[in-house]
């Protein structure tokens, strides 16, 4: 198809005239061009571009004539007729240039590859020297209006009303004039003798043209009328004339017919034009289509355009070219599909917004190839210039081309030179299946090209490709060029097939002869079809000879010839033959495929008219296991049935697909202004008798935004192209450049899907079941949700804002139908917001109350969805009910952990409390910033429970691994729960968030509860202080163990088998802690114990004092008890160990540089290895004790759980995690921390309890813990203690008790007092961990006391107040920490 490409070139004139010229005329080949000006005549040649002779007339001769107006070419371009202004026709002879023979000839270099051997060498190559001769003048007596060339004479009308039929030879005797008046004209043949005829008195014709395949002449008479004239008989006599004339115009300036689909294009001064046919049963004129800008898509200039100008059919009649008087170009296909215009755009406008004057034409011309657009310049521009404007390459290569690209752009293979510069123009073109192979043809021989080797291949011997011209065409079959060429040494046509990877010549050549003249060539699957000029359809079958030796060889052989003379009335009518696969008769079923191999039908292209040819099974049938293979008769054919009219183009397919079949086994049509058309086969359902008033196909139409030029059948899309233009503006001055007035064009590809279309024609008519197999076909591909969307919109959009009552909506059938799919409420809620809110009303309606749709969405798990829904919702409903949804699908998300939905959610509830009309989106660019709450307390601490706050000195360690966290805007993120304290939204969404934070404790979810807290910047610890005797309570410690061996991840503990061996681990009494102690003395300025330190708090300032603080002394005499008295014990734990268990937070996120032993980071230890003496049990204990740990990750996690417990003064949960981190230092702390008398008796009987609980689970179900629990015998002896002194609990329960009561009222921030139940924090805290689960920066601030010196006193008071216990020297920091996910 045509678009243009580039920009224009000029052509400079090498004569200096005065006078412009107005007119170009081409030669019937378009080798030569003739460009009149008042008194000049020129050639110019087209290949290459040069101006051949220009005749002057006399100044005399001038005065005589008059001005030249237009000129005419005899059909074998020996003679020029040019018609002068004051009645003459004046003729030249165009004669060969004498001894010059030719006036340029192209040079080669020295040592040039190309021989000079054909003896057409000079005529092909090089441009003729010609001569123009003026014969005697024919004086007409009055101006000439219009001229017209036949075979043998010149049809001129002048304005007296006569019509004179000249001879080329000037010979006055055959001079004949025919009087319009003596013409009959009517409005059909039929009623020509007695109907309604045409008064022409004082009428003559204003342009005419006459048309070979309708035989007759398309005349515009002055008075605006539309006419065709033609013979009653083979020759022009006034009695043998007939006319018909078109009705209710009266408009009319000028015409072109078209004689490959038999029409004639009339304009009008509105600036449209009319194309009609002539009706074959009554002869009458049948308006076919019209051409005309839309106001939709020129709202500027539609109607302002002027009359028509010019109006030009392209060589091979597929394009017609309309220009305006105003100016401008157009072009439209052959049925009205608009293709370019140069009225709108970047053609109209420059850069900077302004308008541009439209380029104005005076007469334009096809060039040889039917791809440039010669004209004569305007006045404003060099007088001796003639642009050419380029459309691209031929139809057939854009066809194969598109499909191969998944880009935008083409790719543009240039053809040969040395092929092209002596056989152009190119004529054929085509491409085989895979996209990889091209052959052209031009005016002899013809070449291929592959794109894997990139290389063209042309004839070696140039005398064999001089012998041969392509007449019907070129088709790949397989690796071979099939080629329809004429042998001139022979003087016979023939078919040839050339194989692709020999050489190109005629000796690897299979030659089959022909009787007459091929026309056209296709091929399908082994079968080639060959329209002929007799009007004949030969079907040939090709194959490889599978006997002989060169596997090359295949053989041709004639099936079956369809003669179609009775029915095609001239053979170039033809447009298309083409084999298929498609049949109608009955018993197609969806579960048994026709065979897609079977060439069933013939597709013939009639000047539009698509004609199928079915074989005929009517007769008895053999079946082919019956019949010998080498007596298989092909069936006949039917009469022809005709499809549809106005085609342009046909696709169809001999693959085959079972899950497809609608698609595949289509016929494809494209029609113009009509858009396309499918031909679609109808299956009925599970091998059920069809309906005997069902059709076996259906037509349907619909429309696309492209011209198309291919369709993937299996991805439902169709290819096109389009013009893009890029502006240039770089050159100014006071004579604007062409180059500056017409954009660059390129030529882009692009595609549409077209299946919403054919659903929404099968629904309409009724046929939802073969919709619905259909779109289940088609259900995979990616863009089916679209398809969907774009159904639902494009009728939406018509129904609802129709001024007229439907009387049959379509919407609620397109609305039960989706509903076949999953994808049903997503495509409603899309379909719903990229549609205006005028609209919902007419929607909903018709596809139910969207508050059903979202709780679908809910009881399906769809939140994104439902979140779409909530927009609806807030626009169409109150906002009691929005909340109350709201509230229902953040629950949900929480439930679910949709973070991102929950912080949307959070935002969305807020903005219905403050009343906000605009909605928040739903899908966030960047993370939000928000608190983090608990989660950031020890953002520049580094801390470890392992160790007692006592017994590490500062100063003495460094920290290796300390994360610089970024920080993030402290002033947005801190307040975040704070800000609006008294706003009911805020405290509705807390008690939500409160509620499921008690769910999660309850469940015993701590790995979903860190999460939660962290990604909604959730309070955790103020939130813990407060149910610090309610929801944080352990009920069961043994099933609270288990919970957490599964989620996160870590192993139950297992006995070694060593230790089953050795009768005791312990050698003459004494406890082995000798591998501990010398690893603690060796390593104590190494990694090995920063590590375990790097998780330690350091000393508090000697002024704090905490209930925390009366651990450290204990805690040391207890740590050195262990290592250095013999103790009866049944296992040991390695202080090597431990550096996985006390490994640092802060190396929480640097999984790259993990120090955990499990990673293998054993170089730590190396130095000092030789100091110690491991025994094989000592190594096999350590190996069990590595195997016995979790994930690195998890165990950060638990790290970080074990300080917000410990923080918020949580103590049995303390007790759980230490338990699957197995780690005493932990319930040593714990059990230290029993001893204040701020904690409740029944806290203290709860851990010896769930102690005692998990012992006797360890007994019988898990042996592995028995060790480490037999290192907590002290503690539980202690607890016991404890228990037994709390005689008279009373005494401190009430004060104890009104503490936590008022703990548990104030906001979560408040709920953090001077001192709260956690641990002592460092006076110069070093850069912390983050949290594990946490993943944008956030921030908080924090108040923290410290007290010096060691106290008895009861704990400070809990609340918020700061009164009774409050420290006396308070320390207030401000800290701010990044945290992220592990």
């Amino acid at each position: 198809m045509y678009f243009l490409t580039g920009w224009p070139r000029r052509l400079l004139c090498p004569l200096r005239s005065e006078e412009d010229p107005f007119h170009i005329q081409p030669s019937s080949q378009r080798f030569y061009f003739a460009v009149l000006s008042e008194t000049q005549l020129s050639i110019w040649f087209s290949r290459p571009s040069v101006l051949i002779v220009s005749y002057v007339e006399s100044a005399k001769a001038a005065a005589q004539f008059g001005p030249y107006q237009q000129a005419e070419w005899k059909p074998d371009d020996s003679m020029i007729a040019v018609v002068a202004a004051n009645g003459y026709v004046l003729l030249f002879d165009v004669l060969g240039g004498g001894e010059e023979k030719y006036l340029y000839e192209p040079v080669y270099p020295k040592g040039s590859p190309r021989v000079k051997v054909n003896p057409g060498y000079k005529e092909e190559q090089c441009a003729p020297a010609l001569s123009l001769e003026m014969k005697r003048p024919v004086d007409l007596e009055a101006p000439v209006t219009s001229l017209q060339s036949l075979q043998e004479d010149l049809v001129v009308s002048t304005a007296d009303g006569f019509l004179h039929i000249l001879q080329w030879n000037g010979v006055s005797n055959g001079r004949k004039a025919i009087n319009l008046c003596t013409v009959p004209f009517s409005l059909d043949l039929q009623s020509s003798r007695g109907g309604p005829s045409l008064d022409l008195n004082g009428v003559h014709i204003r342009d005419m043209e006459y048309c070979v395949t309708l035989d007759g002449f398309a005349v515009v008479f002055d008075d605006g009328r539309l006419g065709f004239i033609t013979p009653m008989a083979s020759r022009f006599t006034t009695d043998q004339l007939q006319g018909v004339w078109a009705a209710d115009v009266t408009d009319g300036t000028c015409v072109a017919v078209n004689n490959k689909y038999r029409l004639m294009a009339f304009t009008r001064y509105v600036g449209s034009v009319l194309v009609y046919m002539i009706d074959t049963t009554t002869g009458s004129m049948q308006l076919s289509h019209r051409l005309e800008l839309t106001p939709k898509h020129y709202p500027d200039i539609w109607n302002k355009t002027g009359p028509v100008k010019l109006i030009e059919w392209s060589p091979d009649y597929s394009v017609v070219m309309v220009t305006w008087e105003c100016g401008g170009l157009s072009l439209w296909s052959v049925f009205g599909a608009h293709l370019i215009c140069t009225l709108g755009e970047d053609f109209a406008y420059r850069s900077d917004g302004t308008k541009k004057e439209p380029i104005k034409i005076s007469s334009m011309s096809w060039g040889a190839e039917g791809y440039h657009l010669p004209r004569p310049p305007e006045q404003h521009v060099s007088r001796d210039s003639s642009p050419l404007y380029p459309p691209p390459p031929t139809s057939t290569a854009s066809q194969g081309l598109s499909t191969l690209l998944g880009h935008r752009h083409w790719h543009v293979v240039q053809i040969h030179s040395t092929y092209l510069e002596s056989n152009w123009p190119i004529r054929y073109a085509a491409i085989d299946t895979q996209g990889q192979c091209m052959a052209v043809a031009g005016r002899r021989g013809f070449a291929h090209y592959s794109s894997f080797t990139r290389k063209w291949k042309l004839f070696g011997n140039i005398t064999q490709e001089q012998n041969m011209t392509v007449t019907g065409g070129l088709a790949w079959w397989n690796d071979y060029v099939i080629v329809a060429c004429y042998n001139f040494i022979d003087q016979q046509e023939e078919l040839r097939l050339y194989l692709r990877s020999s050489n190109l010549d005629n000796a690897f050549a299979n030659v089959t002869k022909l009787h007459s003249d091929t026309l056209l060539i296709n091929v399908f699957r082994n079968m080639v079809i060959l329209f002929r000029a007799d009007c004949s359809i030969c079907l040939y079958n090709v194959e490889r000879k599978q006997d002989s030796p060169n596997s090359s060889v295949v053989s041709i052989e004639l099936l079956q010839e369809v003669s179609m003379s009775r029915y095609i009335p001239h053979p170039a009518l033809v447009v298309s033959v083409t084999l298929t696969s498609v049949r109608t008769e009955t018993g197609i079923t969806l579960k048994a495929p026709q065979q897609a191999c079977v060439a069933e039908s013939i597709m013939l292209n009639l000047a539009g008219q698509l004609i199928m040819l079915q074989r005929d099974r009517s007769g008895p049938q053999v079946r082919e296991k019956e019949a010998p293979p080498n007596q298989k008769k092909l069936l006949p054919f039917c009469p022809p049935v005709v499809l549809a009219q106005c085609v342009e183009n046909v696709w169809t397919t001999c693959r085959s697909n079972r899950k497809k079949r609608h698609l595949l086994e289509a016929l494809w049509l494209a029609c113009g202004e009509a858009g396309m058309k499918v031909w679609l086969p109808l299956f009925p359902r599970d091998h059920r008798k069809p309906h005997s008033f069902l059709s076996r196909r259906i037509m349907l139409p619909f429309h696309i935004n492209i011209y198309p030029l291919a369709v993937l059948f299996e991805d439902a899309l169709v290819l096109g192209a389009t013009n893009e233009t890029v502006l240039y503006d770089g050159l100014q001055g006071p004579r604007e450049p062409l180059e500056a007035h017409f954009p660059f064009c390129t030529v882009e590809r692009t595609s549409q899907i077209y299946l919403h279309h054919l659903l929404r024609q099968l629904l309409v008519r009724n046929l939802g079941e073969q919709a619905l197999l259909l779109a289940q076909s088609c259900a995979g591909l990616p863009y089916f949700p679209h398809v969907l969307e774009l159904m639902v919109h494009v009728v939406l959009e018509e129904e609802a804002t129709s001024r007229e009552p439907i009387p049959d909506p379509l919407l609620p059938t397109v609305a039960k139908f989706i509903t076949e799919f999953p994808l049903f409420l997503q495509t409603i809620v899309h379909c719903a917001r990229k549609t205006e809110y005028a609209l919902w009303n007419y929607l909903f309606a018709a596809v139910g109350n969207p508050k059903d749709l979202f709780e679908e969405c809910l009881m399906a798990q769809d939140l994104d969805t439902a979140a779409s829904y909530l927009i609806i919702l807030q626009n169409m409903e109150v906002p009691a009910v929005s909340r109350q949804h709201a509230t229902l699908l953040f629950n949900t998300a929480l439930e679910q952990g949709k973070w991102d939905l929950c912080r949307h959610m959070i935002r969305f509830l807020k903005a219905i409390g403050s009343g906000e009309s605009e909605t928040p989106p739903l899908t966030p660019t960047t993370q939000e910033p928000s608190s983090t709450g608990g989660f950031e307390f020890f953002r520049h601490r580094s801390i470890s429970l392992s160790q007692s706050a006592d017994s590490l000195i500062p100063g003495k360690f460094n920290l290796q691994k300390t994360l610089s966290m970024p920080t993030g805007p402290s002033a947005k993120s801190s307040d975040r729960w704070s800000r609006d304290s008294d706003c009911a939204e805020n405290m509705y969404i807390d008690m939500m968030l409160w509620r499921h934070a008690r769910r999660l404790l309850e469940e015993v979810r701590l790995k979903d509860l860190g999460c939660f807290s962290a990604q909604l910047g959730f309070e955790l610890i103020g939130w813990l202080c407060k149910e610090r005797t309610r929801a944080a309570r352990v009920d069961n410690f043994v099933s609270a163990l288990k919970r957490l061996h599964q989620d996160f991840l870590w192993p139950f503990p297992v006995i070694p088998a060593c230790s089953m061996q050795i009768s005791s681990p312990y050698k003459n009494g004494r406890y082995r802690a000798v591998l501990g102690t010398r690893l603690l003395k060796s390593q104590s300025a190494d990694s090995l114990l920063n590590s375990d330190m790097d998780t330690a708090p350091p000393h508090g300032p000697p002024n704090s004092h905490s209930w925390l603080d009366g651990l450290g002394v204990e805690q040391k005499e207890m740590d050195m008890a262990s290592s250095d008295e013999p103790q009866p014990q049944e296992a040991f734990l390695s202080p090597l160990i431990n550096k996985v268990d006390e490994c640092s937070i802060g190396s929480a996120t640097d999984l790259t540089e993990t120090s955990s032993m499990v990673d293998g980071d054993w170089t730590m230890v190396d130095e000092n290895f030789s100091t110690l003496s491991l025994t094989q049990s000592e190594l096999e204990h350590i190996s069990m004790e590595l195997a016995n740990k979790g994930p690195h990750k998890s165990q950060v996690q638990l790290r970080y759980l074990l300080h917000i417990f410990m923080e918020a003064g949580c103590l049995e949960w303390c007790v759980v995690v230490g338990l699957i981190l197995r780690d005493t230092n932990i319930i040593k702390q714990v059990v230290s921390f029993l001893d204040c008398p701020e904690v409740a008796p029944d806290t203290v009987q709860n851990v010896r309890n769930g102690l005692l609980a998990i012992d006797a689970w360890a007994s019988s179900d898990c042996l592995g813990y028995k060790p480490f629990l037999s290192l907590l015998r002290p503690q539980l002896q202690k607890l016991a203690e404890t228990v037994a002194e709390q005689v008279q609990p009373e005494s401190f329960q009430p004060s104890s008790a009104s503490k936590l009561t008022e703990a548990s009222s104030p906001r979560a921030e408040e709920s953090r007092g001077p001192a709260s139940l956690g641990a002592s924090l460092p006076p110069r805290p070093p850069r912390g961990p983050p949290a594990p689960w946490r993943t944008a920066p956030q921030r908080s601030r924090r108040s923290t006391t410290r007290r010096r010196g060691r106290t008895t006193a009861p704990c400070p008071d809990l609340t918020a107040q700061g009164g009774r216990g409050a420290p006396t020297q308070p320390q207030d920091r401000d800290r701010s920490e990044g945290v992220h996910m592990g």
